[in-house]
């Protein structure tokens, strides 16, 4: 290792040290003794799935910063969190309210604090009881959080919508900082300024009101009869979240067919509320955005879905439609004479094996790119594949799980290189040796063989010097690192 790398290198081989699932007890107590909070590994051991409540303890011994990310993985001591609660900081005392399983003292204390935030941090997490009761709470935002959090009950979410029930609010962002009435200037130059462009309140809160209301109809548990009348509103946002609603009403949905705005109807087109008369109506907007959330659908028609692919690219996602097709459908499909239509049944990875098969010597490039993958091919199916289009599916066949090592040697070797498959090997279950050092000579792949545990030992100790710091770090998580190089590494 370059002494004048050492100590920069060495604190990513530290990294992947800490995040070595094979380091064993002693070797991690040895780093937490040695932990400190500006110690980018101290991250890495909070992580690790396999610390005794002895290590817990000893490592916020060592750094009392762990102990927010120790409650969030609900390994902390609850004296911890009343002891933050407290904190005179109420950025710490917002990041604990952010923390899941808190003590319900902690909680009463919290959802009581005189920092707007962090009560409204609590807000978006609380249970449905203290949800329901933060949502009186005097200011707009926690009623925001509260009408964000999925927890609370459905009636609260209602009354949040229309405010009936509950008292009015008495502050909000807007008249916290700015005398009233006052609508914030779109264009403002002061740079310290965090303001939305259109935020206002001239008494009433206005703006905090809709955002209210944004945060309800986001929030699948608001019940549907409260929201069905927005799909007139005039702000985009509250129709926006209205079109995405799986509960969406019938006459809503035929109203948002028409809205002027195409992301509206795009989100309108792939949310399964709607009926098929919608859909195909839908079918012939002129925005391919509307069209391609459309071929997104779940229970787009398949005819409506085969014509979406001759008009509009629909990329080489596997479509929910066509991943839920029946056995007589993917019949169906499989026999259309339009090769994108074959391609995108062709990126299925459960097809019956005639079907499989049978894709598998198409004539047509993308249709084998979609079906390289598609487990139980044969090696010779594999072999074919790039006989007929060598660089074209090359770096697909690089990922089909039953990929031979000997197969996966061949890539490697193959000319003219394909980059891409370099990463695909590096990653491979099946990777040989031999395989993963050709991946070595390849920038993006060297990163992710350094950290493949059939690579050989000695190459693996090597790459603990890379000088890039992204492959020294996966050799130190290496698992196949030996015992005495991670002992010889310990600071």
């Amino acid at each position: 290792m370059p002494p004048a790398n050492h100590v920069h290198v060495h604190a990513h081989v530290l990294n992947g040290l800490a995040a070595n699932t094979a380091l064993p007890p002693e070797l991690v107590d040895r780093l937490i003794a040695v932990a400190a909070a500006d110690a980018d590994f101290v991250d890495e051991l909070v992580e690790r799935e396999d610390l005794t409540h002895a290590q817990v303890v000893a490592l916020h011994a060592r750094v009392p910063e762990t102990a927010f990310q120790l409650l969030d993985r609900g390994r902390g001591d609850p004296e911890w969190a009343r002891r933050l609660a407290a904190d005179p900081w109420h950025r710490n005392r917002e990041r604990l309210a952010s923390c899941p399983g808190l003590p319900p003292d902690v909680v009463e204390t919290l959802a009581a604090d005189p920092d707007v935030d962090v009560v409204a941090e609590l807000a978006l997490r609380a249970t449905p009881e203290a949800a329901a009761r933060l949502a009186g709470h005097p200011h707009a935002e926690v009623r925001r959080a509260v009408a964000w959090n999925e927890a609370t009950p459905p009636a609260v979410l209602a009354a949040l919508i229309s405010g009936e029930g509950l008292p009015p609010a008495s502050r909000c962002e807007v008249c916290d900082r700015e005398e009233t009435p006052y609508t914030h200037d779109p264009d403002c130059e002061h740079s310290d300024c965090d303001l939305p462009p259109d935020a206002s309140c001239d008494g009433s809160h206005e703006s905090a009101v809709h955002n209210i209301q944004h945060a309800a109809l986001c929030n699948s548990a608001t019940p549907t009869e409260a929201v069905a009348a927005f799909a007139d509103h005039p702000s985009t946002m509250l129709r926006w979240a209205l079109a995405e609603r799986h509960d969406l009403p019938p006459e809503a949905a035929r109203r948002l067919t028409v809205d002027p705005v195409p992301g509206i109807r795009a989100v309108l087109a792939e949310n399964p509320a709607i009926d098929e008369t919608l859909m195909r109506a839908l079918a012939d907007d002129e925005s391919r955005d509307v069209r391609f959330h459309l071929a997104h659908n779940p229970n787009v028609p398949l005819d409506l879905l085969a014509r979406l692919a001759t008009t509009t690219k629909l990329g080489a996602a596997l479509l929910p439609r066509v991943a839920t097709a029946s056995p007589a459908e993917v019949e169906e499909l499989a026999r259309s004479t339009d090769s994108t239509v074959r391609m995108l049944l062709a990126l299925r990875r459960d097809l019956p094996a005639g079907i499989r098969d049978a894709l598998a010597a198409d004539p047509d490039a993308k249709v084998l790119k979609s079906i390289a993958p598609h487990p139980g091919l044969s090696e010779a199916q594999l072999r074919a594949m790039l006989d007929r289009h060598g660089v074209r599916v090359l770096a697909r066949v690089a990922t089909n799980p039953d990929a031979s090592g000997e197969l996966l040697e061949d890539l490697t070797r193959h000319r003219p290189p394909v980059q891409k498959a370099f990463r695909e090997v590096a990653r491979h279950r099946n990777a040989t040796p031999r395989a993963l050092l050709a991946c070595l000579a390849d920038i993006r792949a060297r990163a992710i063989a350094a950290g493949h545990p059939a690579l050989p030992p000695k190459a693996v100790v090597e790459l603990l010097a890379d000088e890039e710091w992204g492959v020294a770090e996966a050799a130190a998580g290496n698992p196949s690192l030996p015992r005495a190089v991670m002992q010889r590494l310990m600071p």
